[in-house]
């Protein structure tokens, strides 16, 4: 079975060097598994890694997507597979640096998704009452979650039974929630409060980056606030400087709030949704890399 690395942590913790660090001592090459640093353009408030730290180190996922186009889950998924596929094919190590969790799930996992199907038909000659019947004759026990008034659910779930010959909810049982590869995931933790210092400080220097000057540019070319790639956290504070609303000091502030609120749930998401092995001491982290790769664990 394939070898898959995955660096995960909270936002400043340090994983994008000791992503780097891994595939330096691994033969390893590195997939980023950030929702924002997909997107050309938005550097600084991503802290997608500079050009000196990729030039260390192959990374895929980084600048694939325009300003003003949207992305997935489901894309991630298909994508950071392929990319997995091509870097083992290479006899390298495959390693996922980031904090999205959702993202590094669905990658690793045997993770279905429904909400992106296509509607292919949309039953233009039935009622929501007559879909509901036509439902509960094929996939009854979706009706569980699903009210006759929504008919866009409703249609939904008859073109996945129609696609997959059966159901929402008999596929998402034959799920075990478990990895498809060899995966060993390595959380990078601080102390609450070094955390917290560490966010702080990397906002202040995102400012003095540039990061005003980043999202002049981005405006400039005519990305908006309501484009998706500017709802992340490091960008979209900034909406109510630009409409006059706050002061620069202000959605600073706002900004390390929301990163550190962000760092919280990035915690809780990895803790009760992936198997990660936590460390505080990179060096540990390091030895367990080493065991893994030998097969010893």
């Amino acid at each position: 079975m394939q070898k898959v690395l995955a660096i995960v942590g909270p936002t400043a913790v340090g994983k994008t060097d000791f992503g780097i660090e891994c595939a330096d001592a691994f033969n390893g090459e590195i997939i980023s598994g950030d929702s924002i640093q997909i997107y050309k353009g938005l550097n600084i408030g991503s802290a997608k890694p500079t050009e000196a730290e990729q030039s260390r180190a192959r990374h895929y996922l980084i600048d694939i997507k325009e300003a003003n186009e949207n992305y997935s889950v489901k894309q991630f998924q298909e994508l950071g597979r392929k990319c997995i596929e091509d870097i083992g094919r290479r006899n390298r190590l495959p390693i996922i640096v980031g904090g999205t969790g959702l993202y590094i799930k669905a990658c690793l996992y045997d993770y279905v998704f429904f909400d992106e199907e296509q509607e292919d038909y949309q039953y233009p000659d039935l009622s929501n009452e007559e879909l509901y019947e036509l439902l509960k004759k094929k996939d009854p026990e979706a009706l569980e979650k699903i009210h006759v008034n929504n008919r866009k659910r409703l249609i939904r779930a008859l073109n996945i039974y129609e696609k997959h010959h059966q159901g929402i909810s008999s596929i998402k049982k034959q799920q075990e929630h478990k990895p498809i590869y060899d995966c060993l995931i390595i959380g990078l933790t601080l102390d609450k409060d070094l955390l917290y210092q560490r966010i702080d400080q990397r906002v202040d220097r995102m400012m003095e980056e540039g990061l005003i000057r980043e999202i002049d540019g981005l405006l400039e070319k005519g990305i908006g606030f309501d484009d998706q790639s500017m709802q992340g956290i490091g960008y979209k504070e900034f909406k109510d400087y630009y409409a006059k609303e706050k002061t620069l000091d202000e959605c600073v502030e706002e900004v390390k709030k929301n990163s550190r609120h962000f760092a919280k749930r990035q915690y809780t998401f990895f803790k009760n949704q992936l198997d990660v092995n936590w460390y505080t001491d990179r060096k540990e982290a390091m030895k367990m890399i080493e065991r893994w790769m030998k097969n010893e664990i």
